[in-house]
């Protein structure tokens, strides 16, 4: 395992070494980190050095039975528990998070490539206010009294699914994790997730010490590929509700899957999600959060990523010049250094995808590819997987960098004069996230906002995914909404209307 003392606080590395230590090769299991049943592994590499930093098992069937056996054994009793009840246990659950979260925050540091500082820290905060928002949700869990007829007491009430499948993707796993199991778990729901494999020991960390304050079953986390075991785990019987974040052919798969069995699903499956810049727009805002809505920070590895940028033609070269100097200042370099803004991407499959979309970029005819920064120099570091954050002008609309998910640091901008044909190049794509629009004009803002195709749209700032703010896509970004109360009753309980006879 390497040594990483040397590259954190002294005050901290005997915690992480401990810590990667115990979830080496272990699921959790109703509240216990067992190996897998068949023993197979898998390598779990630090993206920064190129470094084996442990192993993890590789679920199979039998494995994913055990997990679903243990939560569907929990159900009848944490879905009995009355729901205040079930709130305070994730409040307190929330508050011990806390506790650990700079372990948690280095862990995941480790394991993704992305920069302590400007990303895992934050995701790991946001993670726990999740929790804790969702805690205090517990009691609205609650029905309608319906005026039906004065004879009659007719009420409906709110009842949880039963075993609750969380599908992970790598990319921001511990929110991802708990917009899935918080409303869940608070809903009286039992929960299997499916770790990514390839960064699984965050989602164990933060979820064990969550569940130990649970009763055992509740919560279980199991690692393994989407073949053997995410597919496992989708079809087993008892699974009652699938919540999956990742790519749009995954979540057809699981759809498919679900409506064999007539079960519902949440589907969060990507974007490519414009902004606009009107011609009254400040660039001093502008440019600093393009560079945030990009999630330069992330290595552009975000579903909400601003990857298509229409500016209008007055202001486009000046944007592009400013933007161009404002993203080569970002540090490239260890995560794990305070310094660094930007880490790596996640593996080697990533960035040979990221690289085709940019030597494809490099050959079309007018395009201009800006590659900006400096890769870092350190002997410790790899070389391999990091990326210069890449400005794309001159494409077509048609160009595959304009239409696809990259899922990278790279950011296409566009010019434009007319704001219906803006609205149009920004609407015309399989996806519908997330949009931005930036200027002062109001009654523009909310031309804009009406007409833009797209589930989460925001003015003048560029904001992840926040508690208490539905989100969620229209078109192939997928179905269903996360993140508020509306998420928790409709995606996590089933209503049930009840007729009384008072005669």
């Amino acid at each position: 395992m390497i040594d990483i003392a040397t590259r954190i606080s002294p005050a901290i590395a005997p915690a992480i070494s401990e810590t990667i230590s115990q979830l080496q090769n272990c699921h959790l299991i109703a509240n216990a980190l067992v190996p897998a049943i068949a023993g197979a592994t898998l390598e779990v590499m630090e993206p920064a050095t190129g470094q084996i930093i442990g192993i993890a098992p590789a679920a199979q069937a039998a494995d994913v039975a055990r997990a679903v056996d243990a939560a569907a054994a929990a159900f009848p009793g944490w879905a009995a528990t009355p729901a205040r009840q079930r709130g305070k246990l994730i409040a307190e659950a929330a508050r011990r998070l806390a506790e650990r979260a700079e372990i948690t925050a280095t862990v995941l540091a480790l394991e993704t490539g992305k920069a302590i500082r400007t990303e895992c820290r934050g995701e790991v905060a946001t993670a726990i206010d999740i929790v804790t928002m969702y805690a205090g949700l517990a009691t609205e869990l609650k029905g309608e009294t319906l005026p039906f007829d004065p004879q009659l007491l007719t009420y409906t009430s709110r009842e949880p699914l039963g075993v609750v499948a969380a599908i992970l993707p790598w990319n921001v796993p511990l929110v991802l994790m708990m917009l899935k199991i918080a409303p869940a778990l608070v809903a009286g729901n039992t929960v299997v997730v499916k770790a990514s494999e390839e960064a699984p020991y965050a989602t164990i960390e933060m979820a064990r010490w969550m569940a130990a304050l649970l009763p055992p079953g509740v919560l279980n986390v199991i690692c393994g590929t989407g073949r053997d075991c995410g597919a496992a785990l989708v079809e087993h019987p008892a699974v009652a509700k699938v919540t999956f974040t990742g790519s749009q052919a995954v979540g057809e798969l699981i759809s498919q899957t679900a409506a064999r069995k007539i079960i519902p699903v949440s589907l969060e499956l990507g974007g490519k999600s414009p902004m606009i810049v009107y011609g009254d727009a400040d660039l001093s805002r502008v440019v600093p959060g393009a560079i945030a809505g990009m999630r330069f920070t992330r290595q552009g590895q975000s579903c909400t990523a601003a990857s298509r940028i229409y500016v209008h033609s007055a202001l486009f070269d000046p944007f592009v010049a400013a933007l161009r100097e404002a993203v080569a200042k970002l540090v490239i370099g260890d995560p794990l250094d305070e310094a660094t803004d930007i880490g790596t991407v996640i593996s080697q499959r990533q960035k040979a995808k990221i690289e085709s979309y940019l030597a494809l970029g490099e050959r079309t005819a007018g395009a201009k590819v800006m590659r900006c920064g400096e890769l870092p120099r350190p002997d410790y570091l790899a070389d391999g997987l990091f990326l210069q954050p890449t400005i794309v002008t001159g494409l077509g609309e048609d160009s595959p960098l304009m239409r696809e998910e990259i899922f990278g640091p790279v950011v296409c901008v566009q010019p434009w004069d007319d704001e219906d044909d803006v609205i149009a190049r920004a609407n015309d794509s399989d996806f519908g996230l997330a949009a931005t629009v930036w200027t002062h004009d109001l009654r523009a803002a909310l031309r804009a906002v009406r007409r833009i195709d797209a589930g989460y749209v925001q003015v003048n700032q560029n904001l992840t995914i926040q508690p208490n703010l539905s989100y969620g896509g229209f078109k192939k970004s997928g179905v269903g909404k996360e993140a508020s109360l509306e998420a928790m009753l409709e995606h996590f309980t089933r209503k049930k209307t009840v007729v009384i006879d008072m005669r």
